[in-house]
């Protein structure tokens, strides 16, 4: 018989957390025999290759009888060699072959990272006045103090706030709710023009860099930049020698139908922080990746990399990601990502003509999410005190789907949406079913909340 808990503090007081058993492919297992749908991808974002594949845990353990620790100050490893060398084999645009690769845990200790590259890279240069860094309102980079500071995302950062280092903040690139009530392409991309703006005002000596997600997860819910955004950041950085960061902690690794999401606008960042997909949620490891330009400035002034934690570049962890990855390759994964992807996309649109609750459908590739309105035509928001996304995440987990409730699309304190994102091994008939469920459960929801 289980001993009730009472020692474990979970993200929820008020609720009753099934204990998960064993998980396969797209499902997981609870203790009751119970199956899910991990429709959110871990918590979130995560399982790229989807659960229990035995290559990656037989790579783990294969380490792990070598040695699993060792002081990294002393020495390195293989598996982390032989990772850096994979990576950057991959990277994207100017920086294939032409980076280099630091490794650490977590996705926020990979921006954070990013951000003191940042920093130390201009100190080093003889710009010690480069410090600010620039990020988007509505943006999710992590949770330590230092990454909640410059990120944008409303609830989780008031209750910290007076303990943040100021970072400037410019507003998000989200159509649907555009900040300068504007309509795509006529708009003129004021949403990434805003950019200089800011720099300017802040003056260009003492602004590091940006960064921005190409599609935004958590805070907005699978919302893509438009395209032709990120060609217009660019320029605004390269105009006022400000570094650019690509934060695709979430979007890298097939996710978005490319191996990484910035592929989509043909645009290469000075500094990418990458972490989730790239194990699959397998074991924690994180990593960016950098211009060799940056890393031998400090190089040349024999000025190590002032980062990193105890665990850094975990020889199992790097064995794990090594398989991750070549699964995802050898198996197509982002091709299936952007097909499964547009089929879940048309599959929501057509419920929208059943439900009048859901207001918008986004997203890119296996990255889909969709916001609940109480009038569409309006795009009235829900009274947050309604919780309509944790309704319909409720709602569809009884039915055996997990979803990843989100709120604040509206100036960060109002607006309900939800997350997709299914490990990228998931088929056809599998996304019907998950469509199948939405449908369900948004009727249960409308029902309670009186839409009609």
């Amino acid at each position: 018989m289980t001993k009730p808990n009472v020692h474990a503090v979970h993200r929820d007081w008020d609720r009753q957390f099934p204990v998960i058993e064993r998980a396969e492919g797209i499902y997981l297992y609870d203790r009751d025999g119970k199956r899910y749908i991990d429709g959110s991808g871990g918590s979130s974002v995560v399982t790229t290759i989807g659960h229990g594949i035995q290559e990656v845990s037989l790579a783990m353990a294969e380490q792990a009888r070598q040695f699993s620790f060792y002081p990294a100050h002393a020495f390195t490893n293989q598996p982390f060699l032989d990772l850096s060398d994979l990576v950057v084999s991959l990277a994207p645009g100017e920086l294939k072959d032409k980076s280099r690769v630091w490794v650490t845990c977590t996705g926020t200790d990979a921006t954070d990272d990013a951000v003191r590259l940042a920093r130390q890279y201009w100190v080093v240069s003889g710009k010690p006045s480069k410090y600010q860094i620039i990020s988007r309102w509505q943006a999710f980079h992590g949770n330590t103090i230092s990454v909640a500071g410059f990120s944008g995302i409303t609830a989780r950062r008031s209750i910290f706030q007076p303990m943040y280092v100021d970072s400037p903040h410019i507003p998000p690139a989200f159509c649907y709710r555009c900040p300068f009530e504007k309509a795509f392409p006529s708009c003129n991309l004021l949403c990434a023009r805003s950019l200089e703006t800011a720099v300017r005002q802040q003056n260009p000596d003492n602004v590091a860099a940006f960064i921005s997600e190409p599609v935004v997860g958590a805070a907005l819910a699978c919302a893509p930049a438009p395209d032709g955004y990120f060609q217009i950041i660019r320029e605004i950085c390269n105009k006022y020698n400000i570094l650019f960061i690509d934060d695709e902690v979430m979007t890298g690794w097939g996710r978005t139908g490319a191996l990484w999401s910035i592929d989509h606008w043909d645009v290469t960042p000075d500094i990418i922080a990458t972490a989730k997909g790239m194990t699959a949620g397998y074991t924690p490891l994180s990593a960016i990746i950098a211009r060799d330009e940056i890393w031998s400035v400090l190089e040349k002034e024999h000025s190590p990399f002032k980062a990193g934690h105890t665990l850094n570049a975990n020889p199992v962890s790097c064995a794990a990601a090594q398989v991750v990855i070549h699964y995802i390759l050898d198996h197509k994964l982002p091709e299936n990502s952007q097909e499964r992807g547009e089929q879940f996309q048309v599959g929501l649109r057509r419920l929208m003509d059943r439900h009048p609750s859901l207001g918008d459908v986004r997203g890119k590739g296996l990255m889909v999410g969709f916001e609940l309105v109480k009038v569409r035509a309006t795009k009235e928001p829900f009274d947050p005190q309604e919780h309509a996304s944790v309704l319909l995440e409720r709602a569809a987990l009884k039915r055996g789907l997990v979803t990843y409730p989100c709120t604040g699309s509206i100036e960060g304190v109002l607006g309900d949406m939800v997350l997709m994102a299914p490990p990228l091994v998931i088929n056809p008939a599998e996304i019907d079913v998950i469509l199948g469920i939405l449908d369900e459960s948004l009727s249960e929801v409308e029902s309670a909340l009186g839409v009609k």
